[in-house]
């Protein structure tokens, strides 16, 4: 059996030419350029984006990652394009925050159309047989997918098939939370939308990792390291072991196998470049316990509500701002807030939350974080 290959490449720092240089020796070390794109091609390069913020936070796929896979690709004769879609909002304003758009208008990329879509059906999806894809990813021969190493209370880790969900335009995204609430069955979607989509290569930015309370309100880790396979499943396998993660707990590990995407398992992946064990640090901060299913039922649903990890609002940290109500997927709303009266802080409903932490997933102030219930605690114990 053929084992997958993820090369691992030691970068230092976002210097232009050392993250070019590295990036060039990891597409060396993957077979070549040539392996992946050929002259003329549309390509769209898809950067993890999330909602645009200084790159210094670490929330996004590095403008010096970005810039060295352009250059490559259109060395090799690409035409390229790029983009990804926010939680809502204008893709053009988060890429701009990102220092991405300034990063493409040097090399001449034009974003592409992330805020408007398609239907695409997938009949041979494990569970999604249909999805609204952006137009820009419709409009390209190719998707050259650039994740950023980031940890996420839903599915553990942000990596190569979970940078896959911002080509679904806008707040579309959230009504695959409501009609998902089990992380299993969320993490089978995504499965399923990185099979349909199929990128060509993955190139995921751990030079500066986020660790704690992500995707977007962690705290850096440096790493030093880039990832680049054409595997999805391995890499973010090899991802996991750096970060001393147990890839089964990731919930896209078995799915991603199941639908023929890749390996999750070590013996059958090869690595090249250098050393994996020299990058591994095992107090890097994430949650190393596999998710816990939805259920149904109002019996199941308490005890749910009383043992399944919740989001919970600082206070201290709450401008009010009432992000969190706004993205938050179900009707009526999980999170209690009044527009009109910003003197009372937004409130939790913890029997109609699904769980799906879009809430802390996109707070600007970083103020709501996932705690272990009471009971949850002693269980887990």
């Amino acid at each position: 059996m053929k084992k997958s290959k993820v090369a691992v490449v030691r970068c230092t720092g976002y210097d232009d030419e050392l993250v070019y240089g590295a990036i060039k020796r990891g597409m060396e070390l993957m077979g070549g350029i040539s392996c992946y794109v050929k002259p003329g091609e549309k390509i769209v390069l898809k950067p993890n984006v999330l909602w645009g913020s200084d790159p210094e936070k670490c929330v996004t796929t590095h403008p010096a990652v970005f810039k060295a896979v352009g250059r490559l690709l259109q060395e090799a004769g690409a035409k390229l394009t790029y983009g990804d879609s926010a939680g809502f909002g204008k893709s053009e304003a988060h890429v701009q925050r990102a220092g991405l758009k300034r990063a493409a208008d040097e090399l001449g990329i034009a974003l592409a159309d992330f805020d408007s879509g398609q239907v695409a059906v997938h009949r041979s999806g494990l569970l999604n047989k249909r999805f609204i894809i952006a137009n820009g990813i419709l409009a390209a021969e190719g998707v050259v997918s650039m994740p950023k190493l980031k940890t996420h209370g839903l599915t553990r880790l942000t990596g190569a098939i979970k940078n896959q969900f911002g080509c679904i335009p806008g707040t579309i995204k959230g009504q695959f939370h409501l009609k998902m609430p089990d992380p299993y069955d969320f993490a089978t979607m995504l499965v399923d939308l990185n099979s349909l989509i199929r990128p060509r290569l993955f190139i995921m930015d751990g030079i500066i990792a986020m660790e704690g309370n992500g995707p977007r309100n962690g705290n850096p880790r440096k790493l030093n390291v880039l990832l680049l396979s054409s595997d999805p499943v391995a890499l973010d396998s090899i991802a996991c072991k750096i970060i001393d993660l147990n890839p089964e707990f990731v919930p896209t590990s078995k799915p991603g196998e199941k639908a023929g995407l890749g390996t999750y398992h070590y013996d059958e992946i090869e690595t090249v470049g250098d050393d994996v064990d020299s990058f591994i640090t095992r107090d890097f901060d994430v949650i190393r316990r596999p998710p816990v299913p939805a259920t149904s039922g109002r019996i199941r649903t308490f005890l749910k509500n009383r043992v399944t990890p919740r989001p919970v609002i600082d206070k201290a940290k709450c401008t009010r701002c009432g992000v969190c109500s706004k993205v938050c997927p179900v009707e009526p709303k999980a999170i209690e807030w009044n527009p009109d009266d910003k003197s009372k802080f937004p409130e939790h409903k913890y029997d109609l939350c699904i769980r799906c932490y879009c809430c802390q997933e996109l707070c600007p102030e970083g103020a709501i974080s996932i705690k272990n219930t009471l009971l949850g605690s002693i269980i887990s114990r």
